[in-house]
């Protein structure tokens, strides 16, 4: 099996409403997320890629237009905005455009990380 992954950065805000008022994430705040995707494949193209790294740029612009710099709640419609939906989202974003796309892992700190793989 081949694999490849590619990192990407936005900064965002959300809030976890579903969380007790006493805890942190209760509160309005932000992160400088990182986000890889990977993909695999067990065969290569014809340039010997699992997938040209210039096609997930649309994954990038994706990030860039819709979650940089915006309020995850508002754009994700939706309360519980985990790094684990998140990694889902994207997932599910990533996945209905590459078929080979086997996980998307997101980052809020640098030492915590949730990875969504089906």
């Amino acid at each position: 099996m081949y694999t490849i992954k590619k990192e990407f950065h936005f900064s965002a805000s959300h809030q976890l409403k579903q969380m007790p008022d006493w805890h942190p994430c209760a509160r309005l705040h932000g992160h400088n997320y990182v986000v890889v995707i990977e993909l695999q494949s067990e065969t290569l193209d014809q340039y010997g890629f699992v997938r040209d790294y210039l096609e997930l740029k649309a994954f990038k612009e994706y990030i860039d237009e819709r979650l940089d710099h915006r309020h995850l709640n508002e754009v994700l419609g939706d309360e519980c905005t985990t790094a684990e939906r998140l990694a889902c989202h994207l997932f599910d974003w990533a996945r209905a455009r590459w078929p080979e796309v086997s996980a998307v892992a997101v980052s809020e700190t640098p030492k915590t990380w949730a990875e969504y793989r089906p």
